[in-house]
């Protein structure tokens, strides 16, 4: 299962570059242009890792998305992303995992995203809690059937026929017949003859 990472940034270049580099690199990527499209997208899909820029539409925009994730039931690693160092005291104290320094080598770019997943999945096992890669899809809901219980009616056997019953039954129905071809049979006199003299 490919891993799912949001990504955060109102600067498009950025966006489409790192898509591409994640992108190549195996990962899922789903893209947001400012904070409050990135808190709609945490919400309607998970993903296993957060990445988001600082300064958006104000200056800690940031801030907003890292608490959207942080509030998500499904656990994202969370990763900031900025241009401007902050000491890690602020950046842990906002919520994220881990501080991503723009401009940065795509091989350590990708080394601490790595790093940080794994990192974040052996927390999330040491809690009891799942994210997203480590949950395993479950099958759409399906009632079990219920066997329903099938009555036959059952009925008597039918009694075998003696030879005295047959017997009984045998000339009456002969009789019938009998009854039957003589009223529709039409009924002949024998011509006389005549003798001669």
């Amino acid at each position: 299962m490919r891993r799912r990472i949001l990504l955060v940034d109102d600067e498009v270049a950025v966006l489409l570059t790192l898509k591409a580099v994640l992108e190549i690199s195996g990962f899922d990527v789903d893209t947001a242009a400012s904070a409050r499209e990135g808190v709609s997208k945490l919400h309607t899909r998970e993903y296993q890792m957060l990445i988001t820029d600082m300064r958006m539409e104000h200056d800690v925009a940031g801030i907003e998305v890292i608490k959207a994730a942080r509030s998500a039931n499904y656990h994202p690693a969370v990763a900031l992303l900025t241009a401007f160092p902050v000491a890690e005291e602020d950046w842990q104290e906002m919520g994220a995992d881990q501080l991503l320094v723009k401009p940065m080598h795509t091989r350590i770019l990708l080394q601490q995203i790595e790093d940080l997943i794994a990192s974040h999945e052996r927390k999330l096992a040491g809690l009891n809690l799942t994210s997203p890669a480590t949950t395993p899809a479950r099958p759409p809901f399906k009632k079990k059937a219920v066997a329903k219980k099938v009555v036959v009616k059952r009925t008597p056997p039918k009694k075998a026929a003696t030879a005295k019953t047959a017997a009984q039954k045998k000339p009456v129905a002969k009789k019938a017949i009998a009854k039957k071809a003589a009223k529709t049979s039409v009924k002949t006199k024998p011509a006389r003859r005549r003798a001669k003299s």
